[in-house]
């Protein structure tokens, strides 16, 4: 047996940490947030994300999601930069069911505020038109 291998079969495993790991990039970003009854809400755009600074009080405390945030973020793609922070939209991470091929929330979309778009233009516009009231028969 070589020397390099004898010494690394003597390293320990990496402490693994509780909870679900996740690459935001791979399993958050850009994925469909779907409420309780699958109905789309928004997409995430950005993760908030809280244990990143290092202090000596907080030295053992591992990074952890706090929001999927979602927002107008189409104007900063296409011509850089980062919107304001009063724009981005909050869906606290204690409302997310599960992460798949989508993130499904554990909470009807009718009252988050990532929808508040679509009911005005629900409210507003659809109820206006002849037979907006309703749905078709």
């Amino acid at each position: 047996m070589s020397r390099r291998r004898r010494r690394a079969e003597r390293l320990p495993a990496p402490p693994r940490p509780a909870g679900r790991v996740l690459d935001a990039r791979l399993h958050l970003l850009d994925r469909q947030v779907l409420d309780v009854d699958d109905v789309p809400v928004a997409t995430v755009d950005d993760v908030e994300v809280e244990g990143v600074e290092r202090t000596r009080e907080k030295e053992r405390e591992l990074p952890h999601i706090t929001a999927l945030l979602t927002g107008a973020v189409l104007g900063t793609r296409i011509f850089g930069g980062r919107p304001p922070r009063h724009l981005w939209i909050r869906l606290p991470w204690s409302d997310v069911s599960d992460v798949d091929v989508v993130v499904s929330l554990g909470v009807p979309g009718e009252g988050l505020e990532a929808t508040w778009q679509e009911r005005w233009v629900r409210d507003q516009i659809i109820r206006r038109i002849p037979g907006g009231r309703h749905a078709p028969d």
